[in-house]
């Protein structure tokens, strides 16, 4: 019986995973003996999964995270760690064995009543997941709260406008205008180098995200967030005014940057938003302009179109005044009200 190798974790302890009766079985130790000799008691039949199962779930969870460490994203991790210090408390010291629907459905309860759906959704998402591969046999339907519809936040050309020339020939400047003009992320803007950059192209190949331990580099967030973009000869002009300390371009974590934008719309009267609401008002340009959504898409660096529909119907929802109030006048002056 052959047992795969355990591989060490970040955290300090050993993973390996092995199929057991047809389902695959993630186990954590502290020590690389202690993985192997586990998984390969559980493939033998020596030790049953359910018996494997008696960790607690805080346990699983943690157990589950060390796992998935050098496969998800840095900062995926780091919100995830976040999150099992805060989230479903009353069940973190509870047997996974032990766990009933109704249990798990009064903690999602508690939290619902507290927190946003979408924060509730996620929190679910990393219990179910690693309740899936700590006790496979469990299964929870629980009912959890309704999805909300995305909330987007689009400034207008004039907002865009006045906070330009607020930030003009500030340091600011060449961010905020790489996420209005170019429609690049925040991540992305924070992890371009100075070899991104070829005469007038911009290769968006990395993005900087906040993990663990600090600033770590990672790929952009989709396969089609890899893309060349040209730059136009305004950017061209700050990029060419940006000093070359280091080989990255724009020195600013995600925080300074929205702090930046807050202080700007409070000093302008502009009513305040994310700086990832700036590169909304690429995608709401291209609308505008009648752009094909398969180039828009490549533009924005997305792989569906979904966002762009978003941006479409806050755009509609904008213009259903107006159209209101034109029809209105239109039969009000017919019927000479």
């Amino acid at each position: 019986m052959k047992i795969p190798k355990a591989k060490l974790l970040p955290s300090g302890n050993w993973n390996v995973s092995v199929m057991v009766e047809g389902k695959r079985v993630s186990v954590t130790a502290p020590t690389k003996r202690q993985a192997e000799n586990e998984a390969a008691a559980l493939k033998s039949g020596a030790k049953s999964a359910a018996r494997a199962s008696e960790r607690t779930v805080g346990d699983a969870i943690d157990r589950y995270i060390d796992s998935k460490d050098a496969i998800l994203s840095p900062s995926t991790v780091n919100g995830y760690r976040k999150l099992r210090k805060v989230v479903f408390q009353e069940l973190m010291s509870v047997k996974c064995s032990a766990l009933t629907q109704d249990r798990v459905q009064r903690a999602v309860n508690k939290m619902a009543r507290e927190k946003s759906p979408k924060y509730v959704r996620n929190a679910y998402g990393l219990f179910t997941a690693a309740m899936s591969e700590e006790c496979p046999d469990k299964v929870f339907r629980v009912s959890l709260p309704q999805k909300e519809a995305p909330k987007i936040k689009i400034p207008t050309m004039d907002e865009i406008r006045i906070l330009h020339e607020d930030c003009k020939g500030t340091g600011f400047e060449l961010p905020f205008i790489l996420a209005v003009w170019l429609g690049l992320r925040t991540s992305e803007i924070r992890g371009l180098t100075w070899d991104c950059l070829d005469g007038d192209i911009l290769t968006i190949k990395q993005a900087m995200v906040d993990g663990e331990d600090g600033p770590q580099l990672k790929q952009p967030k989709t396969y089609s967030g890899n893309r060349k973009l040209k730059v136009p000869p305004y950017i061209m002009g700050l990029l060419s005014a940006t000093p070359h300390t280091d080989e990255y371009i724009v020195h600013a974590t995600r925080n300074v940057l929205y702090k930046h934008l807050q202080r700007a719309c409070s000093r302008c009267g502009v009513s305040p938003f994310r700086f990832h609401d700036l590169r909304h008002v690429n995608a709401s340009v291209m609308l505008r302009l009648n752009v094909p959504d398969k180039y828009a898409m490549e533009r924005m660096g997305h792989s569906t179109n979904n966002m762009l529909k978003n941006v479409y119907q806050h755009t509609m929802d904008d213009k259903a005044v107006a159209v209101a109030d034109a029809v209105d006048g239109f039969f009000e002056s017919e019927f000479h009200l």
